[in-house]
């Protein structure tokens, strides 16, 4: 019983934040320095203890990959041309091939790379940015643990590039043939990009501040 009052004592006292204790932390090498220095004394690294533009920059990042993705899924990702007969795969319908082919692990590979993952950090980002719009009584351990996710995600973001080079390795090629990357290759690309600069953009910080008292 003590543990669960200790527990519910600790959940009900108010959150102090940096800023409110008159610190701010070096978001490069995470020391905490007085707020008020401009410069991290340990690696100089430039302090700021709040991004003011923050979400409008997620926004304004996770449109652009939002429409760069668009395309992405719309055009052929590859074009492959043998005998004279030229195919046109996109992104859904090479999956779809694979499934057909027999080859169901590196379809769901493909699958959860350029559809799951992509539509998943769409969902994340901008559900954190529309809550952090005005203060929330959300818990706020919850929210930094989908920021955490994402930003995770966010590095192993590139391998969905690496789609059109596993659709390559699975064409059988004859002696005229020749494969070339779409247009929605360039648009993956840039959706990805795009996608880790939302990400990088957002503030976590944010998501103490927006704490809804009482």
């Amino acid at each position: 019983m003590s543990n669960n009052i200790m527990v519910r004592r600790i959940k009900a006292a108010p959150v102090i934040t940096a800023r409110a204790a008159g610190l701010v932390g070096c978001q490069i090498c995470g020391k905490v320095t007085q707020l008020g220095e401009t410069r991290c004394p340990r690696c100089y690294a430039k302090l700021r203890s709040r991004d003011g533009h923050s979400l409008q920059k997620v926004w304004a990042w996770m449109i652009a990959g939002l429409i760069a993705y668009i395309p992405a899924n719309i055009y052929p990702m590859l074009i492959t041309t043998q005998a004279f007969q030229r195919q046109e795969a996109t992104i859904v319908g090479g999956v779809i091939d694979l499934i057909h082919y027999g080859s169901y692990g590196v379809a769901a590979i493909v699958f959860i790379a350029s559809v799951l993952i992509p539509v998943g950090k769409f969902l994340v980002i901008g559900y954190l940015a529309w809550i952090l719009r005005r203060p929330h009584k959300l818990d706020p351990h919850r929210l930094h643990l989908f920021y955490e996710i994402v930003e995770f995600i966010g590095r192993w973001s590139m391998i969905d590039v690496f789609v059109v080079a596993i659709l390559v390795a699975l064409v059988r090629f004859g002696i005229l043939a020749t494969i070339n990357p779409g247009i929605a290759a360039v648009c993956f690309a840039l959706s990805v990009v795009f996608t880790m600069l939302a990400a990088q953009s957002f503030d976590s910080r944010l998501i103490w501040d927006r704490i809804k008292r009482g």
